[in-house]
């Protein structure tokens, strides 16, 4: 099975990037609060808790051996459209990531790489869309995990700010009928509620 992602970046001169935009306009949803989060290192006061707190001054700082990963799991099957990632470089330098790969499974044993992403000095929000094997908005999945695989300057722990999980909203008619037809006058009367 081979995935498929797409990212972009804030460059100067571009429209600046916002998730919080397509939440606002009711396309997607922000599912990372439905998720376990775990990490495989980081300095005391700079954890998961900084990671998710909305803060753009906060961030996790890893303490150990790169790969730095970022385990984000669903406790049931979850369509994720993109990832939003917030980097600076300014205020990170060394500390940044240059090259991160999303990789998606069931569990840690079944993890396939649906995109590298190289970084060139980031700061702002990065984007970072996922499509099925037809190129549609989304990937079922239980487990997202976010590995950065090296840093500017050959940096050895790396910060991230924030990270943002969106799943697609979708639309779902809902029946006002009955499922069945009823025959009788005595339960038509009764099928609907006013």
């Amino acid at each position: 099975m081979s995935l498929h992602a797409s990212s972009r970046s804030g460059t100067a001169g571009a429209e600046e990037l916002d998730p919080s935009k397509e939440e606002r306009a009711g396309r997607v949803r922000e599912v990372g609060g439905q998720a376990v989060w775990s990490l495989s290192s980081c300095k005391p006061g700079f954890g998961v808790q900084q990671l998710r707190d909305d803060c753009l001054d906060s961030y996790w700082q890893s303490d150990g051996p790169q790969p730095h990963l970022v385990n984000i799991q669903f406790r049931r099957k979850t369509t994720i459209q993109d990832v939003w990632i917030y980097a600076d470089y300014k205020a990170d330098e060394s500390y940044t990531p240059s090259r991160i790969s999303v990789r998606c499974g069931s569990h840690f044993n079944d993890l396939q790489e649906v995109e590298v992403v190289e970084l060139h000095e980031p700061t702002g929000w990065l984007l970072i869309t996922l499509k099925d094997l037809k190129e549609r908005p989304g990937i079922n999945t239980y487990m997202v995990q976010i590995a950065v695989l090296s840093n500017h300057q050959n940096g050895r722990d790396t910060h991230m700010r924030q990270i943002k999980i969106h799943a697609p909203v979708r639309d779902a008619p809902v029946s006002v009928y009955a499922p069945c037809a009823f025959t009788s006058l005595a339960l038509r009367r009764d099928q609907t509620i006013r």
